[in-house]
């Protein structure tokens, strides 16, 4: 076994297990620590296939951004962390249907990877580290080919910074005189 299929096993279990803990554990705060190691393994292994603009995406967005986003959420909430009988009851109810979404959910992605033509690469080169400069190559591809979907999100997500902040601003009757 080569060091790099090392490395990838070790990866591998360092996605999937902390992905069953954010399932299983009931503490939110502890859910989003075995998220971190989850989101952290999925970064190695973008960075493992050669794919180092999606790993360095991973850490700085879903790492740094959204995961930083649920603590401040679950710290400025004041919830009782403790569950009572009534909402392990419901808990369960809902447990029940979540399987049965995700067990029909996994037939269908299974289904699909079943269908897709994994030998067609489409002329692209494959295989870990195929072209070391994957970050220059999509800049390339965002500002030639694809500049209109560039453009369009730019502007779309502009749109959505001044609605939120438009959501989000005081309102004159709300602000307390000084």
């Amino acid at each position: 076994m080569s060091f790099e299929t090392i490395i990838f096993y070790a990866l591998a279990v360092m996605t999937v297990v902390p992905g069953i803990m954010v399932m299983m554990t009931r503490d939110i705060v502890r859910v989003a620590f075995w998220l971190l190691a989850s989101l952290s393994g999925v970064a190695g292994l973008y960075i493992l296939l050669g794919a180092d603009f999606l790993g360095v995406t991973q850490v700085l967005v879903y790492i740094g951004g959204i995961l930083v986003l649920i603590l401040f959420g679950i710290m400025m909430t004041h919830r009782d962390p403790v569950m009572t009988e009534a909402s392990e009851e419901k808990y369960g109810r809902s447990a029940a249907t979540g399987l049965a979404v995700a067990m029909i959910m996994f037939g269908a992605l299974l289904a699909l990877i079943m269908g897709t033509g994994w030998n067609d690469t489409g002329g692209l080169a494959a295989g870990p580290h195929a072209d070391e400069n994957t970050t220059g190559e999509i800049g390339r591809f965002l500002l030639s080919d694809y500049l209109l979907p560039f453009e369009i999100i730019s502007v779309l997500l502009l749109v959505v910074l001044c609605g939120a902040a438009y959501i989000a601003r005081r309102r004159k009757e709300e602000v307390p005189d000084a």
